[in-house]
């Protein structure tokens, strides 16, 4: 049966706003596809394993007190021995010079002022000798720079040269002795006492975690440091003064001051560096009370290797490895790499965390940033960049247009 005219009207209208419905949704779905921005790929982060660290086991000896520290950290590594204040004899001396820059400032090579010696600097020969302490000649009249006589007190120990330094800073031995008690108290060393310059007297007495931190004053000073390092110096009138550290030179020692009292009671206050995984670590320790002085030098060895053994290289992130990884829903994949591979010396059971900040992602180049691993290694914080492994890049025409519920 033919078509009637209402008909064939009614079906060209019909493919007339088809056409132009098609025409219409093409005109706005091409552009509205293919212009259209792509959603962020958020990473799925790989968490970073804990290395596993050793604990670390020093042999302390049983007298006494004894302590080792690192001076690129806080505290000490390790301590052991007596938590109270014990006798510090020479190592009083470390105190004494520190005092004396206080009030009379000494650049790293500079000489100083001439100290003229007198009837007092006779009587602190005398009166030291007669209580059996360690001196050296002086006479009246005598002159020597303030750097000449800090070598005789911190290489020689000699007793009276110390006092005779402090009272020639400070004018008396009383003022001496309270500039050094406000000194120790800016400096935080609560549990040290200072009762005259030389260390004669067993009321100089201090715990070992606090001689460790005077041990990084002493390394801190450049004046102190250089002195205490040196094997032996010529003196005018006095001849060669040799250092009585019998540890200086073996195991990297360098540092810093012997103490005696009476047969039986020997101390060194020591600084060593020494080299871990290409990274050197300046150690400080002390051993307070021991026999006598190759029985502590023995010791401290000992308790070098044990510290040094303490220390392990820790790989943080290797050059290329993943921390996290992208999939794109058109198939592109790249992974956040680390860019270079980081290490670090850690001690002990040091706590380590890490913490990976990944980027998310629309299109990217190979090698561009992709954020950050935080890692925190005890009080130090490491940042360790992430970049792209591969290339993400536009899915194209076709997946624009075929999968327009992952753009809208």
């Amino acid at each position: 049966m033919p078509l009637t005219q209402y008909q064939i009207f009614r079906r060209r209208r019909v493919i007339v706003f088809s056409a132009i419905g098609v025409v219409l949704a093409t005109a706005f779905y091409l552009p509205m596809t293919l212009l259209a921005p792509l959603g962020e790929v958020s990473a799925s982060v790989i968490a970073p394993a804990a290395p596993e660290l050793p604990k670390p086991e020093l042999a302390f000896p049983s007298y006494g007190a004894s302590a080792i520290a690192d001076l690129d950290r806080p505290g000490v590594l390790a301590k052991a021995g007596s938590d109270e204040a014990l006798p510090i004899a020479s190592i009083t001396k470390v105190i004494t010079a520190l005092v004396v820059l206080d009030a009379k400032p000494l650049s790293a090579d500079e000489a100083g002022p001439t100290i003229t010696f007198g009837p007092a600097d006779l009587d602190y020969y005398y009166t030291q000798q007669s209580q059996f302490g360690l001196v050296w000649p002086v006479t009246d009249g005598q002159q020597l720079s303030q750097r000449e006589v800090m070598n005789v007190v911190l290489l020689a120990s000699a007793n009276n040269y110390a006092q005779s330094l402090a009272r020639w800073a400070y004018g008396s031995e009383e003022a001496f002795v309270a500039a050094a008690a406000a000194w120790l108290s800016q400096q935080g060393l609560g549990n040290t006492t200072l009762t005259e310059a030389s260390g004669i007297q067993t009321s100089n007495k201090s715990t070992a975690e606090d001689l460790t931190e005077l041990a990084r004053l002493a390394i801190e000073s450049p004046v102190v440091a250089a002195i205490v390092s040196t094997p032996s110096v010529d003196v005018p009138g006095l001849g060669t003064v040799s250092n009585r550290n019998q540890l200086l030179g073996i195991d990297g020692v360098d540092g810093i001051k012997t103490g005696t009292l009476l047969d039986d009671w020997a101390c060194l206050l020591f600084s060593t560096d020494v080299t871990i995984g290409g990274e050197i670590k300046t150690l400080v320790g002390v051993v307070v009370g021991g026999p006598d002085h190759p029985t502590i030098a023995a010791a401290i060895r000992a308790l070098i290797a044990d510290a040094t053994e303490g220390y392990t290289e820790v790989t943080l992130a290797s050059a290329g490895e993943e921390f996290a990884e992208y999939d794109t829903p058109w198939g592109d994949d790249s992974s956040a790499v680390a860019s270079d591979t980081v290490t670090r010396v850690v001690w002990g059971e040091d706590d380590i965390t890490a913490t990976v900040d990944a980027e998310p992602v629309r299109l990217t180049d190979a090698g561009a940033s992709a954020g950050v691993v935080y890692v925190r290694i005890g009080t130090e914080s490491i940042e360790i960049p992430l970049e792209f492994s591969d290339e993400i890049d536009d899915p194209g025409v076709w997946w624009r247009l075929t999968n327009p519920q992952s753009l809208f």
